[in-house]
């Protein structure tokens, strides 16, 4: 299992704002691209992928949208306003829940009214979690060997150093790509490349 995060500091967990964003400062478009490269492959899509996105933009509760790649039969196309339209719906549909909360909202879609730290708590219990660092370990020397892997990611705002600390806590390794800094869905598409070569 791959299990891809992404902490989306920027993006607002109301779906009018989400919408209304695109192309703006808080770049929407970046849930739908990691989205993308991690669960498409040309003329199909990958097997035991989960790619959870937690928005944190909000008035009252961080929503994490995840997305389940085996269960997923709803998509409108292979574009960037068919994942943001799905990111959009998950939102609408999270409207009025309480803390810690979730909702299916299709086939293979969850929304929780969960927080980032809460989830990757979670998410430790299986996996083994790497967050990117530039300055991490080259991830050609990483054994990678765990049945369930898990890569934190972040949007274009870089991760806060309580969030950093609370990672290393939960036995998070700071993992790199490569000497430049990229977009989260660049990272996605070496990562699986990487394992992929295994």
């Amino acid at each position: 299992m791959r299990v891809f995060v992404l902490k989306a500091r920027a993006a607002p967990t109301r779906s009018d704002k989400l919408l209304d964003g695109v192309g703006s400062t808080i770049h929407p478009e970046i849930l739908a691209h990691t989205l993308m490269n991690a669960v498409f492959v040309a003329q199909s899509h990958r097997s035991e992928v989960v790619v959870h996105l937690v928005l944190e933009s909000t008035e009252d509760f961080s929503r994490t949208v995840s997305f389940s790649a085996d269960q997923l039969t709803a998509l409108a196309g292979f574009h960037e306003a068919a994942w943001l339209n799905l990111i959009a719906r998950a939102l609408d549909e999270s409207q009025g829940m309480g803390k810690e909360e979730q909702r299916e909202v299709c086939a293979g879609v969850l929304v929780r009214t969960l927080s980032f730290e809460r989830l990757i708590k979670e998410l430790a219990v299986d996996c083994q979690i790497y967050m990117m660092d530039p300055k991490g370990a080259s991830i050609r020397d990483e054994g990678l060997v765990a049945d369930h892997l898990c890569f934190v990611l972040t949007d274009h705002i870089p991760m806060p150093k309580n969030s950093l600390a609370r990672l290393k806590r939960l036995g998070a390794r700071p993992i790199s790509v490569g000497p430049k800094m990229l977009f989260a869905s660049q990272c996605v598409v070496l990562i699986h490349n990487e394992l992929d070569q295994r």
